[in-house]
Protein backbone atom coordinates (compact mmCIF):
# COMPACT_ATOMS: atom_id res chain seq x y z
CA UNK A 1 0.00 0.00 0.00
CA UNK A 2 1.29 3.91 -0.63
CA UNK A 3 1.05 6.01 2.30
CA UNK A 4 -2.38 7.43 0.68
CA UNK A 5 -3.37 4.16 0.76
CA UNK A 6 -4.02 3.55 -3.13
CA UNK A 7 -1.97 0.31 -4.26
CA UNK A 8 0.40 -0.31 -6.99
CA UNK A 9 -1.47 -2.06 -9.86
CA UNK A 10 -0.80 -2.18 -13.42
CA UNK A 11 -4.46 -1.05 -14.01
CA UNK A 12 -4.01 2.21 -12.04
CA UNK A 13 -2.54 4.66 -14.64
CA UNK A 14 -1.53 7.18 -11.43
CA UNK A 15 0.41 4.80 -9.68
CA UNK A 16 2.62 3.57 -12.67
CA UNK A 17 6.54 3.83 -11.99
CA UNK A 18 8.16 7.24 -12.81
CA UNK A 19 10.44 6.42 -15.45
CA UNK A 20 6.84 4.87 -17.40
CA UNK A 21 5.63 8.50 -16.68
CA UNK A 22 9.10 9.60 -18.33
CA UNK A 23 8.08 7.24 -21.77
CA UNK A 24 4.43 8.35 -21.96
CA UNK A 25 5.48 12.18 -21.43
CA UNK A 26 7.78 11.10 -24.69
CA UNK A 27 5.02 9.61 -26.51
CA UNK A 28 2.62 12.19 -26.24
CA UNK A 29 5.66 14.93 -26.79
CA UNK A 30 6.36 13.02 -30.33
CA UNK A 31 2.54 12.65 -31.19
CA UNK A 32 2.31 16.20 -30.38
CA UNK A 33 4.67 17.07 -32.95
CA UNK A 34 4.01 15.02 -35.57
CA UNK A 35 -0.05 16.27 -35.48
CA UNK A 36 1.59 19.45 -35.58
CA UNK A 37 4.23 18.64 -39.16
CA UNK A 38 1.21 16.70 -40.57
CA UNK A 39 -1.37 20.15 -39.98
CA UNK A 40 1.38 22.12 -41.36
CA UNK A 41 0.07 23.09 -45.60
CA UNK A 42 2.65 24.45 -47.72
CA UNK A 43 -0.42 26.15 -49.78
CA UNK A 44 -0.79 28.63 -46.89
CA UNK A 45 3.02 29.74 -46.74
CA UNK A 46 2.57 30.39 -49.82
CA UNK A 47 -0.99 32.20 -49.93
CA UNK A 48 0.58 33.77 -47.28
CA UNK A 49 3.72 35.29 -48.38
CA UNK A 50 1.88 36.10 -52.06
CA UNK A 51 -0.66 38.10 -50.08
CA UNK A 52 2.04 39.89 -47.95
CA UNK A 53 4.18 40.88 -50.64
CA UNK A 54 1.68 41.93 -53.31
CA UNK A 55 0.18 44.43 -50.50
CA UNK A 56 3.74 45.58 -49.54
CA UNK A 57 4.14 46.84 -53.22
CA UNK A 58 1.52 48.42 -53.43
CA UNK A 59 1.03 50.12 -49.94
CA UNK A 60 4.68 50.79 -48.63
CA UNK A 61 5.01 54.37 -48.98
CA UNK A 62 1.88 55.05 -46.26
CA UNK A 63 3.68 52.66 -44.03
CA UNK A 64 6.80 54.73 -44.47
CA UNK A 65 4.54 58.06 -43.57
CA UNK A 66 3.29 56.41 -40.92
CA UNK A 67 6.28 55.39 -39.35
CA UNK A 68 7.77 58.76 -39.53
CA UNK A 69 4.85 60.08 -37.73
CA UNK A 70 4.63 57.62 -34.88
CA UNK A 71 8.35 58.15 -33.75
CA UNK A 72 7.93 62.34 -34.75
CA UNK A 73 7.85 63.49 -31.21
CA UNK A 74 7.83 67.16 -31.73
CA UNK A 75 11.46 67.48 -29.63
CA UNK A 76 14.19 69.89 -31.67
CA UNK A 77 16.80 67.66 -30.37
CA UNK A 78 16.89 65.46 -33.06
CA UNK A 79 18.40 68.00 -35.71
CA UNK A 80 18.28 65.84 -38.25
CA UNK A 81 14.57 64.94 -38.00
CA UNK A 82 12.26 66.91 -40.54
CA UNK A 83 9.04 67.98 -38.68
CA UNK A 84 5.86 67.56 -41.13
CA UNK A 85 2.86 69.37 -39.59
CA UNK A 86 0.51 67.46 -42.05
CA UNK A 87 0.04 64.23 -43.87
CA UNK A 88 -0.10 66.04 -47.16
CA UNK A 89 3.43 68.46 -46.07
CA UNK A 90 4.41 65.38 -45.15
CA UNK A 91 4.26 63.80 -48.56
CA UNK A 92 5.40 67.56 -50.36
CA UNK A 93 8.45 67.46 -47.97
CA UNK A 94 9.66 63.54 -48.67
CA UNK A 95 9.27 64.35 -52.41
CA UNK A 96 11.08 67.26 -52.97
CA UNK A 97 14.05 66.25 -50.83
CA UNK A 98 14.27 62.83 -51.03
CA UNK A 99 12.13 62.12 -54.59
CA UNK A 100 9.93 59.42 -55.42
CA UNK A 101 13.28 56.90 -53.93
CA UNK A 102 12.12 58.09 -50.84
CA UNK A 103 8.74 56.91 -50.41
CA UNK A 104 10.64 53.05 -50.85
CA UNK A 105 12.91 53.67 -48.18
CA UNK A 106 12.91 50.36 -46.46
CA UNK A 107 10.91 48.53 -49.13
CA UNK A 108 13.09 45.60 -48.99
CA UNK A 109 12.95 44.85 -45.36
CA UNK A 110 9.32 44.94 -45.95
CA UNK A 111 8.44 43.13 -48.49
CA UNK A 112 10.86 40.38 -47.03
CA UNK A 113 9.13 40.63 -43.31
CA UNK A 114 5.40 40.98 -44.58
CA UNK A 115 5.95 38.32 -47.38
CA UNK A 116 7.28 36.15 -44.28
CA UNK A 117 4.89 37.28 -41.69
CA UNK A 118 2.11 36.92 -43.94
CA UNK A 119 3.46 33.37 -45.34
CA UNK A 120 4.69 31.85 -41.01
CA UNK A 121 1.08 33.39 -39.83
CA UNK A 122 -1.63 31.48 -42.43
CA UNK A 123 0.39 28.38 -41.57
CA UNK A 124 0.70 28.53 -37.96
CA UNK A 125 -2.99 29.87 -37.98
CA UNK A 126 -4.61 26.89 -39.89
CA UNK A 127 -2.25 24.53 -38.46
CA UNK A 128 -3.89 25.54 -35.26
CA UNK A 129 -7.20 25.77 -36.19
CA UNK A 130 -6.91 22.13 -38.27
CA UNK A 131 -5.44 20.32 -34.64
CA UNK A 132 -8.26 22.36 -32.91
CA UNK A 133 -11.27 21.27 -35.42
CA UNK A 134 -9.78 17.29 -35.65
CA UNK A 135 -9.71 17.41 -31.60
CA UNK A 136 -13.08 18.92 -30.92
CA UNK A 137 -14.82 17.56 -34.16
CA UNK A 138 -16.64 20.69 -34.53
CA UNK A 139 -16.19 24.91 -35.98
CA UNK A 140 -14.18 27.06 -33.80
CA UNK A 141 -16.01 30.15 -32.13
CA UNK A 142 -14.99 33.13 -31.88
CA UNK A 143 -13.29 32.85 -28.59
CA UNK A 144 -10.94 29.79 -30.17
CA UNK A 145 -10.21 31.60 -33.09
CA UNK A 146 -8.51 34.49 -31.05
CA UNK A 147 -6.48 31.92 -29.20
CA UNK A 148 -5.15 30.37 -32.09
CA UNK A 149 -4.74 33.89 -33.87
CA UNK A 150 -3.06 34.94 -30.53
CA UNK A 151 -0.66 31.29 -30.71
CA UNK A 152 0.09 32.24 -34.62
CA UNK A 153 1.16 35.79 -34.06
CA UNK A 154 3.21 34.90 -31.26
CA UNK A 155 5.47 32.46 -33.08
CA UNK A 156 5.39 34.60 -35.97
CA UNK A 157 6.90 37.77 -33.90
CA UNK A 158 9.46 36.06 -32.89
CA UNK A 159 10.71 34.60 -36.12
CA UNK A 160 10.21 38.04 -37.63
CA UNK A 161 11.19 40.87 -35.38
CA UNK A 162 14.71 41.58 -36.29
CA UNK A 163 13.37 42.26 -39.98
CA UNK A 164 11.04 44.82 -38.60
CA UNK A 165 13.75 46.64 -36.31
CA UNK A 166 15.50 46.74 -40.04
CA UNK A 167 13.01 47.98 -41.84
CA UNK A 168 11.74 50.66 -39.53
CA UNK A 169 15.70 52.25 -39.29
CA UNK A 170 15.75 52.41 -42.85
CA UNK A 171 12.80 53.98 -42.99
CA UNK A 172 13.87 56.94 -40.82
CA UNK A 173 16.84 57.70 -42.74
CA UNK A 174 15.92 61.27 -43.88
CA UNK A 175 18.45 61.71 -47.04
CA UNK A 176 21.09 59.61 -48.58
CA UNK A 177 23.87 58.49 -47.10
CA UNK A 178 26.35 61.23 -47.68
CA UNK A 179 23.98 64.17 -46.12
CA UNK A 180 23.54 61.16 -43.13
CA UNK A 181 27.29 60.74 -42.93
CA UNK A 182 27.59 64.80 -42.61
CA UNK A 183 24.86 65.03 -39.82
CA UNK A 184 25.12 64.66 -35.52
CA UNK A 185 24.12 60.40 -36.22
CA UNK A 186 26.65 58.15 -35.60
CA UNK A 187 28.31 56.37 -38.09
CA UNK A 188 27.40 53.05 -36.73
CA UNK A 189 23.70 54.05 -37.12
CA UNK A 190 23.74 54.88 -40.73
CA UNK A 191 22.65 52.57 -42.78
CA UNK A 192 24.01 51.60 -46.52
CA UNK A 193 21.10 48.79 -47.39
CA UNK A 194 19.43 45.58 -45.24
CA UNK A 195 22.78 43.59 -44.88
CA UNK A 196 24.82 46.98 -43.45
CA UNK A 197 21.85 47.55 -41.11
CA UNK A 198 21.63 43.47 -40.19
CA UNK A 199 25.55 43.90 -39.61
CA UNK A 200 25.62 47.05 -37.33
CA UNK A 201 22.52 46.61 -35.28
CA UNK A 202 24.01 43.28 -34.51
CA UNK A 203 27.58 44.19 -33.88
CA UNK A 204 26.53 47.14 -31.80
CA UNK A 205 23.69 46.14 -30.01
CA UNK A 206 23.88 42.65 -29.84
CA UNK A 207 20.65 40.11 -29.99
CA UNK A 208 18.96 42.59 -27.90
CA UNK A 209 19.21 45.57 -30.64
CA UNK A 210 17.52 42.60 -33.37
CA UNK A 211 14.52 42.48 -30.46
CA UNK A 212 13.81 46.23 -29.94
CA UNK A 213 10.11 46.87 -29.39
CA UNK A 214 9.27 43.28 -29.13
CA UNK A 215 7.20 43.71 -26.34
CA UNK A 216 4.78 46.26 -27.22
CA UNK A 217 5.38 44.32 -30.55
CA UNK A 218 3.76 41.57 -28.29
CA UNK A 219 0.62 43.31 -27.01
CA UNK A 220 0.60 43.85 -30.83
CA UNK A 221 -0.64 40.28 -31.00
CA UNK A 222 -3.80 41.44 -29.59
CA UNK A 223 -4.48 43.31 -32.71
CA UNK A 224 -4.09 40.28 -35.43
CA UNK A 225 -6.05 38.27 -32.65
CA UNK A 226 -9.19 40.64 -32.36
CA UNK A 227 -9.09 41.35 -36.59
CA UNK A 228 -8.53 37.19 -37.43
CA UNK A 229 -11.67 36.73 -34.69
CA UNK A 230 -14.07 39.33 -36.65
CA UNK A 231 -12.64 38.36 -39.91
CA UNK A 232 -13.50 34.46 -39.13
CA UNK A 233 -16.76 35.45 -37.45
CA UNK A 234 -17.83 37.60 -40.41
CA UNK A 235 -17.27 35.06 -43.20
CA UNK A 236 -19.12 32.08 -40.78
CA UNK A 237 -21.71 34.74 -40.70
CA UNK A 238 -22.15 34.77 -44.44
CA UNK A 239 -21.84 31.26 -45.04
CA UNK A 240 -24.59 30.75 -42.64
CA UNK A 241 -26.78 33.29 -43.91
CA UNK A 242 -26.26 31.91 -47.40
CA UNK A 243 -27.07 28.37 -46.34
CA UNK A 244 -23.63 26.90 -46.60
CA UNK A 245 -21.32 25.06 -45.17
CA UNK A 246 -18.31 26.52 -42.76
CA UNK A 247 -15.34 27.42 -44.98
CA UNK A 248 -17.36 27.52 -47.70
CA UNK A 249 -14.98 30.68 -50.58
CA UNK A 250 -17.02 33.46 -50.21
CA UNK A 251 -16.97 36.33 -53.42
CA UNK A 252 -13.74 38.79 -53.70
CA UNK A 253 -16.40 41.62 -52.67
CA UNK A 254 -17.79 39.37 -49.56
CA UNK A 255 -13.93 38.98 -48.74
CA UNK A 256 -12.88 42.47 -48.95
CA UNK A 257 -16.18 44.21 -46.79
CA UNK A 258 -15.19 41.42 -43.89
CA UNK A 259 -10.95 42.43 -44.23
CA UNK A 260 -11.73 45.83 -44.25
CA UNK A 261 -14.33 46.01 -41.05
CA UNK A 262 -11.89 43.67 -39.10
CA UNK A 263 -9.15 45.45 -39.69
CA UNK A 264 -10.80 49.05 -39.34
CA UNK A 265 -11.88 47.47 -35.54
CA UNK A 266 -8.37 45.88 -34.88
CA UNK A 267 -6.63 48.51 -35.77
CA UNK A 268 -8.48 51.97 -34.14
CA UNK A 269 -8.24 49.67 -31.00
CA UNK A 270 -4.37 48.85 -30.69
CA UNK A 271 -2.80 51.40 -32.68
CA UNK A 272 -0.91 53.12 -29.30
CA UNK A 273 1.30 49.95 -29.50
CA UNK A 274 2.93 50.58 -32.45
CA UNK A 275 3.52 54.37 -32.06
CA UNK A 276 5.30 52.97 -29.12
CA UNK A 277 6.81 50.02 -31.06
CA UNK A 278 8.13 52.47 -32.96
CA UNK A 279 9.81 54.64 -30.71
CA UNK A 280 11.76 51.96 -29.26
CA UNK A 281 13.36 50.85 -32.56
CA UNK A 282 13.91 54.73 -33.72
CA UNK A 283 17.94 55.06 -33.74
CA UNK A 284 17.94 58.96 -33.25
CA UNK A 285 15.78 58.64 -29.19
CA UNK A 286 17.08 56.48 -26.81
CA UNK A 287 14.74 54.67 -24.48
CA UNK A 288 15.05 52.34 -21.46
CA UNK A 289 12.15 50.54 -22.16
CA UNK A 290 8.81 50.50 -22.87
CA UNK A 291 7.62 51.97 -19.29
CA UNK A 292 9.92 55.26 -20.10
CA UNK A 293 8.37 55.80 -23.91
CA UNK A 294 4.94 55.90 -22.18
CA UNK A 295 5.72 58.21 -19.58
CA UNK A 296 7.66 60.80 -21.55
CA UNK A 297 4.62 60.08 -24.49
CA UNK A 298 1.88 60.71 -22.11
CA UNK A 299 3.95 63.97 -20.26
CA UNK A 300 5.48 65.60 -23.68
CA UNK A 301 2.03 64.91 -25.89
CA UNK A 302 -0.73 63.53 -24.04
CA UNK A 303 -3.24 60.98 -25.30
CA UNK A 304 -2.72 62.77 -29.03
CA UNK A 305 0.86 61.07 -28.73
CA UNK A 306 -0.33 57.52 -28.53
CA UNK A 307 -2.49 58.33 -32.07
CA UNK A 308 0.30 60.14 -34.42
CA UNK A 309 0.07 58.53 -37.86
CA UNK A 310 -3.00 56.86 -37.44
CA UNK A 311 -4.67 58.43 -40.29
CA UNK A 312 -1.92 57.33 -42.58
CA UNK A 313 -1.87 53.97 -40.45
CA UNK A 314 -5.34 53.30 -41.71
CA UNK A 315 -5.27 54.51 -45.15
CA UNK A 316 -2.54 51.75 -45.60
CA UNK A 317 -3.58 49.05 -43.63
CA UNK A 318 -7.51 49.24 -43.96
CA UNK A 319 -6.83 48.15 -48.18
CA UNK A 320 -3.44 46.62 -46.96
CA UNK A 321 -5.90 43.64 -45.24
CA UNK A 322 -7.96 43.86 -48.31
CA UNK A 323 -5.66 43.05 -51.21
CA UNK A 324 -3.27 40.41 -48.28
CA UNK A 325 -6.67 38.25 -47.24
CA UNK A 326 -8.48 38.60 -50.74
CA UNK A 327 -4.98 37.15 -51.90
CA UNK A 328 -3.85 34.51 -49.96
CA UNK A 329 -8.05 33.35 -49.69
CA UNK A 330 -7.74 32.89 -53.49
CA UNK A 331 -4.24 31.50 -53.73
CA UNK A 332 -5.04 29.34 -50.91
CA UNK A 333 -8.17 27.83 -52.24
CA UNK A 334 -6.50 26.96 -55.56
CA UNK A 335 -3.56 25.35 -54.34
CA UNK A 336 -6.17 23.31 -52.18
CA UNK A 337 -8.23 22.24 -55.00
CA UNK A 338 -5.19 21.30 -56.92
CA UNK A 339 -3.54 19.58 -53.99
CA UNK A 340 -6.98 17.26 -53.47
Amino acid sequence: MTPSGSPISSNNPNSLPTHNSKYTSLSRLKLSTSSVIKNLKVESLVAGITGGVISTLVLHPLDLLKIRFAVNDSRASVVVRPQYPSLREAIRTIYLQEGLKGFYRGATPNLLGAGLSWGFYFLFYNCIKDMHMARERGEMNAWSHLIAAGQAGVVTLTLTNPIWVIKTRLCLQYGDIRQLMNSNLPTHKVYSGVMDAFYKIYKYEGVRGMYRGVIPGLFGVCHGSLQFMVYEEMKKYVNIKKNLPIGTKLSNTEYVISAAISKLIAASVTYPYQVVRARLQDQYTVFSGVRDVLKKTWRNEGIRGFYKGLTPSLIRVVPQACITLVVTENVHHLLKKKSD
